[in-house]
């Protein structure tokens, strides 16, 4: 039988298997994250006809006659380190990576690897792949919000205690403001009420009261009079959320008297000098064996909340004070907060995972672990967008690693799309197309030969 019959055939096998790789590339055009493939050729097996000579003194060499039996797929290679363009989502559980990583993704039996991040939210809390629920491996948060980048986990964003933001309570508040002496309000005896808003253990809002009014018969120890900056913090109280009185406050504790805390100015500048006793720039209202509901406490376990008068001063302001409490210190710490409800989560570019709350709050509940291989084109295909090692891969550790490291990083609201380039099929299917069919030409014109060879019989 003729060779040629032969080497048409193996040439109609690999191009239809060409065909095959392009079919399947076209087919995932659209699909999340696809990694395009190609096809080269390798030639087949060749029969020598006549062994090569070598030259001898009197008469030249002459090359080896071979004769080729045809063609076969020499390798299919994946373009596995091509960045596909970026689909906009707006879903902050779609992920996109930047750079060659790759994302962690476990079955309950062994790991895989995909360049897939729709992910989502499963009814356990799991975050995990939408077309398979394979849950995404990360490394777990600290109860300070730092990260151990350990062995990866399942990363369980959702769970019960990640819902809620816990209350915290209140240890400092302030009072601010200008203190005009001509104000009705403090000129009266009755004075102008200041309230410090304050939050207890249990998320509960309190606030401590007092009044500022115009000291008129005092005297300090400076011989300085009433009308140059003294004045009398007084009817110390706590009230609860509705206004109710919870207990009086004892304005001797405070470094007063029976009935009121001495306010001091500066009669030239104005600045706050005092509260109580020469020195002190605040109170420290205690409120250690206070009974208040269900066990709640004010001012954490001292029961003590720091009150600052140093930001408020004392000016003519046409006849009107801002003087005014507020939570927290000059640095707005310590001013605790309600509990609040998860209202949202975030991804970084670094795959730190962080829920926001209706407190203002947030935590870090987790970070996304990706994996990096020496060799990304040796990993086998598995299907659902997935890869897993092979021999030619090397390994994965176990660990995972930031996908910062390498200057990669994961985008939140967009997929990765398919990098399958389509004017690149259409002209390889041309060119195998019109390959296949030169190959069934040999064939036919192999058999005609052969019918003529026949025919010489007759």
């Amino acid at each position: 039988m003729m060779r040629s019959l032969y080497s048409g055939v193996a040439g109609l096998r690999t191009h239809q298997t060409r065909m095959d790789v392009i079919g399947n590339n076209i087919a995932n055009v659209n699909t999340t994250a696809y990694k395009t493939q190609s096809m080269s050729f390798a030639d087949l097996l060749y029969q020598n006809v006549h062994s090569s000579t070598g030259a001898t003194a009197v008469k030249g060499g002459t090359n080896a006659r071979q004769i080729g039996l045809g063609t076969m797929t020499g390798s299919i290679s994946t373009a596995i380190t091509k960045q596909g363009a970026a689909q906009t989502t707006n879903n902050p559980f779609d992920l996109m990576i930047n750079g060659d990583n790759f994302f962690i993704v476990n079955n309950g039996k062994q790991n895989f690897f995909t360049r897939d991040g729709s992910f989502n939210v499963d009814a356990a809390g799991n975050l995990v792949m939408n077309s398979n629920g394979y849950i995404v491996q990360g490394w777990q948060a600290n109860a300070d919000g730092t990260i151990t980048k350990a062995a990866v986990s399942n990363l369980q964003i959702m769970k019960k205690e990640f819902l809620t933001s816990d209350a915290s309570a209140t240890t400092s508040g302030r009072v601010t403001g200008i203190v005009d002496r001509t104000d009705p309000n403090i000129a009266s005896a009755a004075g102008k009420t200041v309230s410090v808003p304050l939050y207890s253990s249990k998320g509960e809002t309190y606030s401590v009261v007092f009044s500022i009014s115009a000291m008129e018969d005092y005297n300090s120890s400076d011989g300085r009079t009433s009308e140059e900056g003294y004045y009398a913090a007084h009817d110390w109280k706590l009230l609860d959320s509705d206004g109710n009185e919870i207990a009086k406050i004892d304005s001797s504790s405070l470094g007063g008297s029976e009935d009121y805390t001495v306010l001091s100015y500066s009669a030239s500048t104005g600045e706050f000098q005092y509260v109580g006793n020469s020195g002190t720039k605040g109170v420290n209202v205690n409120f250690a064996g206070l009974s208040l509901p269900d066990g709640d406490t004010l001012g954490g376990g001292g029961q003590t909340v720091s009150i600052d008068f140093s930001e408020s001063v004392m000016y003519g302001n046409d006849g009107i004070s801002t003087v005014a409490g507020a939570k927290g210190n000059s640095n707005g710490e310590n001013a605790g907060w309600a509990k609040g409800d998860m209202s949202g989560i975030s991804i970084s570019t670094a795959g730190i995972i962080t829920a926001q709350y209706t407190n203002g709050e947030t935590r870090v509940l987790g970070q996304i672990a990706t994996a990096q291989f020496k060799n990304p084109a040796g990993l086998e295909k598995a299907g659902d967008n997935l890869y897993t090692t092979s021999l030619n891969s090397g390994e994965f550790d176990g660990t995972g690693v930031d996908i910062t490291a390498g200057g990669g990083s994961i985008v939140s609201g967009y997929l990765e799309m398919s990098n399958v380039d389509m004017s690149d099929e259409f002209t390889s299917m041309i060119t195998t197309q019109r390959g296949f069919q030169a190959n069934s030409k040999v064939i036919t014109t192999s058999d005609s030969m052969l019918e003529i060879l026949r025919d010489l019989k007759r």
